[in-house]
Formats: structure tokens, C-alpha cells, sequence
């Protein structure tokens, strides 16, 4: 089925990430898909090789939070394809435009309705990826290739943005494709409901505590600027999920700086009369798992009415891109008094906040005060689903959208490091990675990854030798330590022996700011490994506040 001349599928591969602005993505060889690694190259898409799968999704995903593109990753069949699923999993629910392509079972050895057997078969590899994608997409023919992998793009960046399954039979990349059908648009467009905004603008400009919350759906539409103007015309905070974390500046009036799980941001939701929420769906990490109370009146602007809808019934619904619909709320929205009453009261949560923080969790203080110093204009900060990264998640001040990238939407540990590739793929800055011991091992062998490719990345491991916070779960319920205290390697030494400059130290003090800063200023990939065990904050579940 080799091609004898023209174009082989693979280039229309090639050709079609191209047309979706695709120029890097990254991977992991096998005998299925080399013909796709050399077509990439051949079209200059550069194919960055990692160590296992799950690393190629968790890349992609790291580049999508960063620069908003597509991320790409390009696996092979069967076990290639299924180790990619838990990251994959993550992108779907952070909504992260990923396409995973995974070459199939040649079609030339399939025999339908029969595993027969053949090298890395199964009976339905698309249906894996069935409850993580938005779309489960497979090229029926070479000549198909195209046109699936242009409608994954398309399917993967339209909001609600998300991963896309593209599985290609492995001798369909050899076999001659004729050319492409030009692309169909097939955009939906939602008009804005005339009716329902200026209803939406009267019960804003008349409500006597507005709140704004936003989601990452906000983030993603580029609404920021348009919820900060907004906020300001109501005199009305901003409380931000984790997926919007930086949508307005450090220093604007309304920003609400501290999750709503610390008491003085809940309150500001508790005395709201009318709630208007962008871009979110209320999942159960940001709402202690829906105790929160429903506002008295909630209006929300989502692309998904359902979506919107799921958790806590609107009163008003506006459908349609936030930036649009944001946009055109405040247009006609008055300027009321109090925007310095508010800015006064923000400030007083965030000193109260802040001044219980270095009380009770001086370590944490100074963690957040470290990163606030050192981490270079224009970096990104990656966490991992770990105690210092619950810290970061919840109380770094993130000083501009995709800024932070954080593994809450699936809650997935191992995230960190992998993510961290992709974000320094992007070219946009360094990547600054805060794991635990225990996460940082789900990903270690990409510390070759990084020095093959001279990633800028700086890997901050916090060593507490186990998993700290299940470790807090087990101790707080009096209950024996089981599973949560780990033997760990010497990070140093293993660094070292991958080409890595590191270094070890102990706590988040004077120590820890001077090697993170030389670290985060250096063009090479580095490890910093602190001694150090912190408590989980206010923003996990054992320390939910009880209303």
C-alpha cells in the first residue's frame, strides 16, 4: 500500500498541522508511526521525543495553557495510545485544546468484529478515549487523513475548548492521498440575546452587593479586560476559580486575590444579592463540593447553556463568548459609587490573609514570598497536585493570564513536570516546576527530554519523602501511616547523572531564594531540590471551612 508516487498521507498529515498553525508537538517513536515523525519533520513541525506517552499529553497540554494554541502529541498504537489517557483525561477537564494522533492496527490485518492478535491491536482503541475527549475521530481511508485531523483542530479549539482522539491505521502514512477538500466552515455562531443582556445590565446596575465570578472559560475567551472594566462600573470584586488565576492584574481594585475558601473571600459571596458568572461551571473544587449557597440571583455567560447551568440553576443566562457578551454588558453599564470602599476592603482581606498565613504556616509564607522575588517576568509557574502546590494553586499572586498552569481540573498528580516541557517548548520564557517528591517520579526519565532539547526549566522539588497530604489525611483521622512515606532517590545526584545542574537545600528560606533566583536566570534546564514538609492550606478539602 506504499505510495509510488504524489503525496503520501503522512505529508497531507503534516500539511493539515500546519494549516491549524501546529510548528512543534511532541511524541514518543514506534514502529507504527515513524513514517509520521519523518514526515513532521520533513514540513518542519518540530517533534519534540519524550520518555513515556503520558509525557507527550501532559506537553501538549503544558503548551496549550501557555499559549492558548493547539498541543499536539503523537503516539502509537495500543499501549503507546492507552498510556496517554490519564493526561488526556486532565486536558478534557481543563478544557485544554489537545489532539492526540495515535497511529491503529494497519487496516490490511484487521479482520471486523475479530481481535485477531496483531501487533499492538485491541478491539476499540478510539472507544478508550471516549470519556476524556470531546471528539473520537478515525481516517476511514489515506485520502481521509486531512480532512479528520483539520476537524480535530477545529473541534478541539471551540469553546468549551478540549482533546480530541485522531487514530490513523498505520499503512494509511505511506500510501499515496489524493489532495485535500478545501475545509468547510462550520463555526457556530451565538448571536447575543438583546433582550436577555439588557435585562442582565438592569439587575446588575441596581443590585446592592454584585460579585463577579470567573472561570476558565474566561481566561480563554481573553475576557479580562472587559470583566476588570465591568468590575470597576459595579463597584463589584472578582473572585477568581484556579482556571482563571491571573485574569486581572495583581493591582486591579476589584481583584479578589485569595480563594473563596479562605472565610473573607466566602463572605463576599455569602452577601452577594446577585452573582454574575463568566466562563465557569462550579465544579465541586471550587464550591466545597456545593455547600456553598446559591446567590440570591445568579446570572451566567457561557457558550453552553448546560454547562452553565449544572451545578446552581441561573436566573439569567446569556450564551456566547464572554469576551463578546462581557463586553457588550458594559458598554451601557453605569458608573456607580464604592469601587474605593471595595479596593480598601480587598485590601484588608489580603492582610488578614496573608498575616494568618505567615502565623500559622510560616513555611508557606515563605514559599510564596520566594517564588513572588525570584520567578522572572514573563515565566510560568507550573504546579503539581501537591501541598505546595495546593499553596500556590490557591495564594500566589499569578501576575498575568496563563501564567500558572494547574492540574485542578482533574486533580492529576504527575502533571507538573511533563506539563512543564511543553510550556518551555513555547518559546515564550522559562518554566518554573513545583512538584513533591512523590509526583516528580510519575515523570523523571523527561529529565533527558529536557537536556536533549535544552528546555528552559527549572524543577523545584519539595522532599518531604511521601505523599504529605495523604500523609495529613491519615494523621488528622487518627489513622496509621500507610502507603505515604516514601523512600526517595538522591534528586541531586540523579539530576547530575542526566546532565542536570542541581542543587539541595533546606527550607524556603535565604537559601532557597538565592539558588532559585540564580537557577530561574540561568538558559539551562536545573533542579532544586528543599527539605521541607508543609500543611495542606484552606483551599483543600480536610480544612474547608464549615458554613
Amino acid at each position: 500500500m506504499a505510495a509510488t508516487g504524489g503525496c503520501t498521507a503522512g505529508r497531507r498529515l503534516a500539511d493539515a498541522l500546519r494549516e491549524l498553525e501546529v510548528d512543534r508537538a511532541f511524541g514518543l517513536p514506534g514502529v507504527h508511526n515513524l513514517p509520521a515523525w519523518n514526515a513532521l519533520s520533513q514540513q518542519g513541525v518540530r517533534l519534540i521525543g519524550v520518555r513515556h506517552e503520558q509525557s507527550a499529553a501532559f506537553a501538549a497540554d503544558g503548551y496549550a495553557r501557555a499559549t492558548g494554541r493547539l498541543g499536539v502529541a503523537v503516539v502509537t498504537t495500543g499501549p503507546g495510545a492507552a498510556n496517554t489517557l490519564a493526561a488526556v483525561g486532565e486536558a478534557h477537564a481543563s478544557a485544554s485544546p489537545v489532539i492526540v494522533i495515535a497511529t491503529d492496527v494497519p487496516a490490511t490485518l484487521r479482520t471486523p468484529g475479530v481481535v485477531r492478535g496483531a501487533l499492538h491491536e485491541t478491539s476499540d482503541q478510539g472507544a478508550m478515549f471516549a470519556p476524556v475527549t470531546k471528539a473520537t475521530l478515525t481516517a476511514e481511508s489515506p485520502d481521509d487523513i486531512a480532512r479528520v485531523v483539520r476537524r480535530a483542530g477545529r473541534i478541539a479549539r471551540r469553546p468549551q475548548s478540549g482533546p480530541v482522539y485522531v487514530g490513523i491505521p498505520a499503512d494509511f502514512l505511506t500510501a499515496e492521498a489524493a489532495d485535500p477538500v478545501p475545509a468547510e466552515s462550520t463555526e457556530v455562531i451565538h448571536r447575543v440575546d438583546v433582550a436577555a443582556l439588557l435585562q442582565a445590565r438592569e439587575l446588575l446596575s441596581t443590585a446592592r452587593r454584585p460579585v463577579i465570578w470567573a472561570g476558565g472559560g474566561a481566561l480563554r475567551a481573553g475576557a479580562g479586560e472587559a470583566l476588570g472594566q465591568l468590575a470597576e462600573c459595579l463597584a463589584a470584586p472578582i473572585i477568581t476559580t484556579y482556571a482563571a488565576r491571573g485574569i486581572v492584574p495583581p493591582d486591579h481594585p476589584c481583584r479578589a486575590s485569595n480563594p473563596v475558601h479562605t472565610p473573607e473571600v466566602g463572605a463576599l459571596w455569602d452577601e452577594a444579592d446577585v452573582v454574575l458568572a463568566v466562563g465557569t461551571d462550579f465544579d465541586g473544587m471550587m464550591t466545597q463540593n456545593w455547600r456553598m449557597p446559591k446567590p440570591s440571583t445568579l446570572i451566567t455567560i457561557n457558550v453552553d447553556p448546560a454547562d452553565a447551568a449544572k451545578n446552581y440553576p441561573p436566573d439569567l443566562q446569556l450564551t456566547g463568548d464572554a469576551r463578546e457578551v462581557t463586553e457588550n454588558l458594559a458598554l451601557g453599564m453605569p458608573r456607580r459609587s464604592g469601587l474605593t470602599e471595595l479596593s480598601r476592603r480587598l485590601d484588608d482581606i489580603e492582610t488578614r490573609v496573608r498575616r494568618r498565613i505567615r502565623r500559622e504556616e510560616p513555611q508557606a509564607a515563605e514559599l510564596l514570598t520566594a517564588l513572588a522575588e525570584t520567578v522572572p517576568d514573563g515565566a510560568v509557574l507550573v504546579s503539581d497536585m501537591c501541598v505546595a502546590g495546593y499553596w500556590i494553586g490557591g495564594f500566589y499572586r499569578v501576575p498575568a493570564p496563563r501564567k500558572l498552569a494547574y492540574p485542578m481540573g482533574w486533580g492529576t498528580l504527575g502533571f507538573g513536570f511533563p506539563a512543564s516541557l511543553g510550556v518551555a517548548a513555547a518559546g515564550g520564557g522559562r518554566a518554573v516546576c513545583v512538584t513533591g517528591d512523590g509526583g516528580f517520579l510519575y515523570g523523571v526519565g523527561e529529565l533527558a527530554t529536557a537536556i536533549q532539547e535544552n528546555l528552559p526549566i527549572t524543577v523545584v522539588v519539595v522532599d518531604d519523602s511521601g505523599y504529605g497530604m495523604l500523609r495529613y489525611d491519615q494523621t488528622r483521622g487518627g489513622l496509621p501511616q500507610e502507603g505515604v512515606d516514601l523512600v526517595t532517590p538522591d534528586f541531586v545526584g540523579l539530576a547530575k547523572s542526566f546532565g542536570v545542574d542541581a542543587d539541595r537545600v533546606d527550607g524556603f528560606g535565604r537559601a532557597f531564594r538565592r539558588r532559585l533566583r540564580e537557577f530561574t536566570r540561568s538558559e539551562e534546564p536545573n533542579l532544586l531540590v528543599v527539605a521541607a514538609e508543609l500543611s495542606p492550606p484552606l483551599n483543600t478539602s480536610p480544612r474547608w471551612y464549615r458554613r
